[in-house]
């Protein structure tokens, strides 16, 4: 008696998604949050390092996006939608670097994406793209995106858009979504922040609640927060609603010293910005923290985010408070968290 072959596991339907940049603080809850999504059958990550991790329902690639990297049309090509995340923080001493990946590799990214025929592109872009803005209001998707020239987070952000309009020109069969999400923390990223912003002499365990003593009232200090998993909500909407353009991702409430103190038990002192950013420049100079002054003065001068349209058009509403937020990353922080990926290791 002979036996039937197997004819092995069902192809997968539903939506083929690659996403670039997978294994980051946005990277890791976009590709949970897709395959959480029935509407998507697949989801292929892209990173520079394979991880260790691996949820149901994905592959795994390991890509450079940069000049000279990989071909990337064979793995965009049957995709329903690209979302590009690919970002280099490091080195600030370097912008030549950090322009590499960032602005050439991002355009060799939305290059292949027309190249491969794929119907959507989701960039993540930032608030940092946008010009100095109102602390006492909020603004919404068509405040100027100009940066903060100084800045090569800003700088850069910025450039992109102006890169991304000319695209839309070019390409208006694609859709393209511009997600421009406030600061994003939650506990598994924490490690991965303290490196990137702090460096790596900031001992985890003393951020927590009544070790530090003062949060200073600088000029300008009002800002807003977002937990990454409802950034990444948005996200997922975004691969499947037929929407595209610019949409503001921000939770409530803003943050200013008064809750950043109330957050740590710490009391509030009045500071001119001229010597914090003198300190904080000197200490850039010697490397003994990574990031730089010319972000701190970005900082300052960011708008407050309206993001009706999300929640008009995503359907999107955050989970988390911006309060709510800010408490896990300083709990991840203390406890050394991390996830199975190299840029989250803990």
């Amino acid at each position: 008696m002979t036996s039937t072959p197997s004819a092995g596991p069902a192809p997968a339907t539903g939506l083929r998604v690659v996403v670039v940049g997978a294994t980051g603080n946005v990277g890791t809850s976009v590709v949970r949050a897709l395959v959480d999504d029935p509407a998507v059958g697949s989801v292929l990550g892209l990173a520079r390092r394979l991880p260790d991790w691996r949820p149901e329902g994905t592959d795994w690639r390991a890509v450079n996006i940069e000049p000279g990297g990989a071909d990337l049309v064979p793995l965009f090509e049957g995709a329903a939608a690209v979302v590009h995340l690919a970002w280099k923080f490091q080195p600030t001493h370097d912008p030549a670097e950090t322009w590499r990946t960032n602005v050439l590799g991002s355009t060799r990214v939305f290059d292949a994406v027309a190249a491969a025929g794929v119907p959507a592109l989701v960039h993540a872009s930032s608030v940092g793209a946008y010009s100095p803005g109102p602390k006492d209001r909020t603004v919404d998707e068509t405040w100027p995106t100009h940066g903060w020239p100084q800045a090569a987070y800003t700088r850069e952000k910025s450039y992109l858009e102006r890169v991304l309009d000319a695209y839309e020109g070019a390409h208006p069969e694609i859709r393209v979504v511009r997600m421009r999400p406030a600061f994003l923390f939650k506990r598994e990223a924490a490690s991965e922040q303290r490196r990137i912003f702090a460096g790596r002499l900031l001992p985890g365990r003393l951020v927590r609640p009544g070790l530090i003593p003062v949060v200073p009232d600088l000029p300008g200090l009002r800002l807003q927060a977002l937990h990454t998993d409802d950034a990444a909500a948005a996200y997922a909407q975004a691969v499947t609603r037929p929407v595209r353009g610019a949409f503001n991702l921000a939770a409530e409430p803003p943050l200013d010293a008064e809750r950043l103190a109330a957050i740590l038990e710490a009391r509030v002192v009045r500071m001119p910005v001229a010597p914090v950013r003198a300190a904080l420049s000197a200490a850039w100079r010697l490397r003994a923290v990574p990031a730089s002054p010319d972000l701190f003065d970005a900082v300052l001068r960011l708008p407050l985010l309206d993001s009706s349209r999300a929640r008009a058009e995503l359907g999107w509403e955050p989970r988390y408070t911006a309060v709510e937020a800010v408490q896990e990353f300083l709990a991840g922080l203390r406890e050394g968290a991390g996830m199975a990926t190299a840029p989250l290791a803990s």
